[in-house]
């Protein structure tokens, strides 16, 4: 690394749980810069003197980043951002002022967790096994009956890396596996069957979702394929809430139209603390929690710290930028790091 006599000065966003600070990675974030985490949202209003960063780390979602945050940061030139996606950054405010939005792409662990979490909920489902536990825990013995995936049809949508790897799963339960993509499909693989969207949800016995949110994927399951899903069917989503419609999904579940749902997402987050969804039985409800392991966090910021030192070399990729249209407007004037 280049010498650097005066560290940038980096602002760390949303460590709630404290998983950023215990990440590894940070030690090598502190060689290269003044670190500040914050672990409750951002007060603009607060003590932090938010016009001396040049460089944030942002959690994907957690805070919405648009041209009013930005203009509290009038040194920002890097944002390093965890995940391949920012759908919280307003990327053309982030553009006109020519800060570099760094996606922390190429990561390991999330293609293994995503999976985890799907058939944490599969199973939990098709066990029964949170009435189980509230009964158990009520002093009762319960007799309920639960169901086998062997033999059953499992409906991926969207096999992709998370699509691919909850196939792999299925698979050693005796599964069958059926997939649709949007647009250019990937290989469907060895006893991977491609059907058209219609017939997946008309035919499988789980249905899980691992589609890329757009403006495509907004609202794609809709009334009519949710109606069209066997009595006896699951619907997991661990993608994102705005995929299904919501309103649609809690009517056929409050009528027993369809078994039962696991979500890890919805249409807006946090969850509202009267949303009928919390209170029906054959439904498993989690926070948004399919990537927030201690092992991917610590993964991003290990990325984080990287791209940060090769920003800080002029030798940053543009492969890992949202917005390289922001690497020409940096180029064309002195940044305040160099």
């Amino acid at each position: 690394m280049q010498p650097n006599l005066t560290k940038p000065k980096l602002l760390i966003l949303d460590d709630y749980e404290g998983a950023l600070a215990a990440a590894p990675a940070l030690s090598k974030l502190r060689d290269l810069a003044d670190v500040t985490i914050m672990n409750q949202p951002i007060d603009v209003n607060g003590d932090v003197d938010l016009a001396q960063y040049q460089v944030m780390f942002a959690l994907r979602e957690r805070t919405e980043i648009d041209a009013a945050l930005l203009a509290h940061f009038p040194k920002l030139e890097l944002i390093l951002q965890s995940g391949g996606h920012a759908y919280h950054l307003e990327r053309t405010a982030a553009s006109a002022k020519g800060i570099v939005v760094a996606l922390g792409r190429g990561a390991q662990n999330p293609k293994v967790v995503m999976p985890e979490l799907t058939w944490a909920l599969i199973l939990g489902l098709n066990r029964q096994l949170y009435l189980i536990h509230q009964q158990m825990v009520a002093g009762m013995w319960p007799e309920i009956i639960g169901i086998s995936l062997h033999g059953k049809t499992l409906g991926i949508l969207g096999y992709g890396r998370h699509g691919q790897a909850v196939a792999n799963i299925a698979k050693t339960f005796g599964m069958r596996v059926i997939a649709w993509d949007r647009g250019k499909p990937y290989p469907a693989g060895e006893d991977v069957f491609r059907v058209p969207l219609e017939k997946l949800m008309a035919t499988a016995d789980v249905v899980t979702i691992h589609l890329k949110l757009s403006d495509e994927s907004t609202g794609l399951v809709s009334r009519e394929l949710l109606t069209s899903m066997k009595p006896t069917a699951l619907l997991i989503n661990t993608s994102r809430g705005a995929i299904v419609d919501e309103n649609a999904l809690i009517e056929v579940l409050s009528a027993g139209k369809i078994a039962g749902a696991g979500l890890d997402v919805f249409a807006t987050e946090p969850l509202a603390a009267d949303s009928p969804l919390r209170s029906l039985s054959n439904v498993i409800l989690t926070p948004h929690i399919g990537w927030k392991v201690d092992t991917v966090l610590h993964e991003w910021m290990a990325i984080a710290a990287d791209q940060l030192e090769a920003w800080l070399n002029h030798q940053l990729d543009a492969k890992w930028v949202m917005n390289p249209e922001a690497m020409d407007v940096q180029r064309d004037r002195i940044g305040s790091l160099h």
